[in-house]
């Protein structure tokens, strides 16, 4: 997941980036709206945009975004959690909306519900897998691949780090709904087995020591 943030509070900017990071996302903070137009919002998966930046406010770089042909789903963070507010931002472009303070774990639900959004219609290419979203399937050189439910979801969930490592608790949180680690191996035997269905591309999952798994794009 490529994460464009736009927040003039480099505290908050600060903390945002560390805390994504260590979701395996790729990450660029903005403090302005210009230096965000500048970085190609296009080519990020999401944006985290607060409403409040020295140069425009959030809405009106929504619009300007959306005027521009520009797509990427954005987030809004902001202190004014009024109604008005919520259909103010909303209305001029953002995806959805998050009033400060804000739970760090309701702030990745969010973020992972837009991306996985954003590409229920698209396919992700790897080598010779194709992952076919839209209609939840996998193939390898033309060739179907018989997945299960839960093998799918964690293929496209380190499909989506972009050739980052995955957390093993942040694949049990996103494929299993877990928050803690049942240390029943679960994981371990769920890659393996997904291993095994890739065949000649089996070599792409790989174990990242202490951290989780990657799924090698190149």
């Amino acid at each position: 997941m490529r994460v464009l943030i736009v927040e003039d509070d480099f505290s908050l900017g600060a903390l945002l980036r560390r805390v994504l990071e260590e979701e395996g996302a790729t990450v660029v903070v903005c403090q302005s709206a210009a230096l965000a137009m500048a970085e190609a919002p296009e080519n990020f998966d999401v944006l985290l945009l607060d409403w409040m930046l020295p140069d425009a406010d959030g809405p009106s770089f929504c619009q300007a975004l959306r005027r521009a042909n520009i797509w990427t789903p954005i987030l809004m963070l902001t202190a004014r959690g009024e109604v008005p507010d919520r259909v103010e931002g909303l209305r001029a472009g953002a995806d959805d909306y998050l009033s400060k303070p804000f739970d760090v774990e309701e702030l990745l639900a969010r973020l992972w519900a837009l991306v996985r959004r954003s590409a229920l219609g698209t396919s992700l290419v790897i080598g010779e897998l194709v992952i076919d979203r839209l209609h939840r399937r996998c193939t390898s050189g033309g060739a179907v691949i018989d997945l299960t439910a839960r093998e799918y979801e964690l293929l496209v969930r380190l499909a989506l780090a972009n050739g980052d490592p995955v957390s093993r608790m942040t694949l049990l949180r996103d494929v299993w709904r877990m928050d803690f680690d049942p240390g029943s191996g679960v994981l371990d035997v769920q890659v393996s087995r997904l291993r095994d269905k890739l065949g000649d591309e089996s070599s792409r999952i790989e174990t990242v020591r202490g951290v989780g798994y990657r799924l090698r794009i190149q």
